[in-house]
């Protein structure tokens, strides 16, 4: 194995253990030398790749949003229809978050206990989801009086939470209803249907 390849799967084992420690301690309560640990290496060479939780952090949390936020907006800022709209974001949030299950308690953690450091740190490297075309055409609809009368602001939250809840209640879902890991990611790719035909039949006349 070259040295390149040697590289960057150590680099690819920091950034799992990483994960592994701030989902359990959050990034204030992480240390480096827990991170090694859960690597099998020692703090220097960790050090060498890294040089601090801050760095590894951000990058852990990059590669995920960057997978996830152009695709919502992509879907937010289309001209397809709500209902496909609503299927849509569901298939790709739920598929994203099934990638990355350990991304909505880490942020949920982070934003808690320092949410305007945390904000600011990635406000300006992302392009945040754009729900306000989202949001104007769900008003559009309500006057048309093709869906019932709804806050857009109250669908949009009602839809992101259908989506998230179950992976920032993984653990609990799991042992209340003795759910391998299997069973919780066939669960998973159930909802992608069941949460749109939910919320579609819940809004339409």
């Amino acid at each position: 194995m070259d040295k390149i390849k040697i590289e960057k799967s150590t680099e690819e084992k920091i950034l799992a253990a990483a994960k592994k420690v701030f989902i359990s301690k959050g990034m204030a309560g992480a240390r480096m030398q827990d991170i090694a640990d859960e690597a099998g290496i020692n703090k220097a060479l960790l050090h060498y790749y890294f040089r601090n939780k801050e760095k590894l952090f951000e990058m852990i949390f990059m590669e995920a949003s960057q997978k996830l936020f152009p695709k919502i907006n992509s879907i937010f800022e289309s001209d397809m229809p709500l209902f496909e709209k609503i299927e849509n974001f569901c298939e790709e949030y739920i598929t994203i978050m099934s990638e990355n299950p350990y991304l909505p308690l880490f942020v949920l953690n982070e934003i808690n206990q320092d949410p305007e450091n945390f904000m600011s740190k990635i406000w300006d490297k992302q392009k945040f989801p754009r729900p306000q075309k989202f949001l104007e055409q769900v008003e559009k609809e309500v006057k048309k009086g093709t869906i019932k009368k709804i806050s857009p602001l109250h669908l949009l939250i009602n839809l992101i939470s259908m989506c998230i809840f179950p992976f920032v209640g993984k653990a609990m879902i799991q042992f209340t209803n003795d759910l391998d890991e299997l069973q919780f990611r066939n669960i998973m790719i159930q909802r992608k249907k069941e949460i749109p035909k939910f919320i579609i039949d819940s809004i339409k006349k």
